[in-house]
């Protein structure tokens, strides 16, 4: 069992608190990211979508997982179990310190997230106090205008991390 923190950082203009839409437990909110096997090292061609409102009964055993998943090349199954409560908004002062915030710990077994893929369902909120809901980060980037504070925002050079926590 290893568990690895997701962890992400931007660059963020007249912006803070980068988060998905609910929240940083949005147990609606999904997360999509390729998967290396553990066994053979292989690396799923597409993306793997897991979001915390769907799970499924664990094979052997009591208990219940987000995601039970068979690596198509060595045929090994692995689970990845998502551990909501350790996210944080990316503030600016984080975003300006060149630092990542986490977001989502994932319990997994017999697979390594690798290469998170931003998507909609983001929020963020203007220096000004105007919220920009619904922002879909899939471009790799979002600008608006800000009426409130006259002047733009924008969300740009997009950046995640899996990092192993124990």
């Amino acid at each position: 069992m290893v568990k690895y923190l997701l962890k992400i950082t931007a660059d963020l203009e007249n912006l803070t608190d980068l988060q998905p839409q609910g929240g940083c437990d949005d147990p609606n909110f999904s997360y999509l990211f390729k998967l290396k096997c553990g066994r053979c090292g292989e690396v799923s061609q597409k993306e793997t979508c897991v979001s915390c409102n769907e799970t499924v009964p664990l094979p052997v055993g009591n208990g219940t997982t987000n995601l039970i998943q068979k690596c198509k090349f060595c045929g090994r199954d692995g689970t990845i179990t998502m551990l909501p409560g350790h996210g944080l908004p990316l503030s600016q002062e984080i975003s300006q310190a060149g630092k990542y915030s986490p977001l989502m710990t994932f319990d997994c077994r017999g697979f390594e997230p690798v290469d998170y893929v931003f998507c909609g369902g983001w929020k963020v909120l203007s220096t000004e106090g105007t919220t920009f809901e619904d922002v879909d980060l899939s471009g790799g980037e979002f600008a608006e205008y800000c009426e409130k504070g006259e002047c733009p925002v924008m969300i740009s050079n997009l950046r995640a991390i899996f990092e192993v926590v124990k």
